[in-house]
């Protein structure tokens, strides 16, 4: 036993003792086999414990480093092997290769973490922005998802490039000076952006709402990252910057609960008190009996001695939102009240005027 030992240890290859051949080969072979059973011992370990939580956040993390974990478990025997092959460093520096390229393999396989980290998360969200009722977090995700990705990217190559002994202080200040360039030449764009985020926090309204501003009026049919689209009731298409449409007061149209009937009924000079007495009391009866109108709020009030007629101020809510049943609605208590009036041998009053002639003698 003591003269094969002592043959490994004498005898040279590549000025390197078959002793650390030996070693550094049997590491490798075992770094091999225990990668194989390791990743797939951290495959049943990850999923026992994804079984026994309701989040899927920690599959998302456990399937992004399964992958390169096992990759990372190979590098690190390789390194070990050529740590124990110890060549000599004047004839072949295999070590501080070794130790300067497990470095930057590290760094790589650490981005590919969490670059699959960032993929996974992605489809997360993505999932859940389907489930709510904008679609800005649609669009808003996948954008958050690449600009991290770029920036992953070029935080990478820099430390890389910093590995292999590059001097990046200059690069950073190159890209410092382009980023300002490019953040004032793009600053309406940024702006935009920013007004999507807003409009994303503070739900003002959603796809399919018809909201109203200062300078329009119409139906929310797409919100973009630099603009939101409005179909307004001309049928024309309006497109407003994000960062504008963040800073106008906004009425959001169906977020109401119901519409709102406000008019008024003129009836003639000759209508008795009486009679306004029963046109008043019989139009709160129809409001009160109509399924249609909301029972919360309502005035039917003689209120006004106009020109031309005697004024009743009706006020009432429709009890839906949606536009063609109040109309509906509308339609059927102006019918009721025409009958209603009809019955009590009313008349509708219109502008009108009556010339008195004073009869007398005419000079000429």
């Amino acid at each position: 036993m003591e003269t094969m030992w002592t043959q490994l240890t004498s005898t040279t290859l590549l000025d390197i003792t078959l002793a650390h051949w030996l070693l550094a080969i049997t590491t490798l072979f075992i770094t091999v086999v225990a990668q194989r059973y390791i990743v797939r011992l951290f495959h049943a370990i990850a999923r026992k414990i994804t079984a026994r939580t309701e989040t899927q956040l920690d599959d998302v993390l456990l399937e992004a480093a399964e992958r390169p974990a096992g990759i990372l478990i190979f590098v690190i025997g390789l390194i070990i092997s050529v740590h124990l092959l110890n060549p000599p460093v004047d004839t072949f520096p295999l070590i501080s290769l070794a130790d300067s390229g497990g470095r930057i393999v590290s760094i790589v396989i650490g981005v590919w973490f969490l670059w699959r980290l960032l993929e996974g998360l992605a489809a997360y969200f993505t999932a859940r922005a389907k489930q709510t009722d904008s679609s800005l977090d649609d669009q808003l995700v996948p954008f958050i998802a690449k600009t991290l990705k770029i920036f992953l990217i070029l935080t990478a190559v820099l430390v890389v490039a910093q590995n292999m002994g590059y001097s990046v202080s200059g690069l950073i200040a190159s890209l410092g000076i382009g980023g300002i360039a490019v953040a004032m030449a793009a600053k309406d764009t940024i702006a935009n952006i920013f007004g999507s985020i807003m409009i994303l926090i503070d739900r003002p309204f959603m796809v399919g709402d018809w909201i109203k501003t200062s300078e329009f009026e119409g139906v929310v049919e797409e919100v973009g990252f630099r603009s939101t689209r409005i179909r307004t009731f001309a049928r024309t298409l309006v497109n407003v910057p994000n960062s504008t449409l963040a800073n106008m007061v906004i009425d959001n149209i169906d977020q109401r609960r119901q519409r709102r009937i406000k008019m008024r009924i003129g009836l003639t000079y000759d209508t008795t008190p009486a009679q306004m007495k029963a046109a008043l009391a019989g139009i709160d009866q129809l409001l009160c009996d109509h399924p249609g109108v909301d029972q919360g709020y309502k005035l039917v009030k003689f209120d006004e001695f106009e020109d031309s007629s005697l004024s009743i101020f009706l006020y009432y809510f429709s009890a839906s939102k949606v536009w063609e049943e109040y109309l509906q609605v509308r339609q059927e208590v102006n019918l009721q009240i025409m009958e209603l009036l009809e019955s009590l041998e009313l008349e509708f009053a219109f502008p009108t005027q009556t010339l008195h002639i004073e009869k007398g003698a005419i000079d000429v």
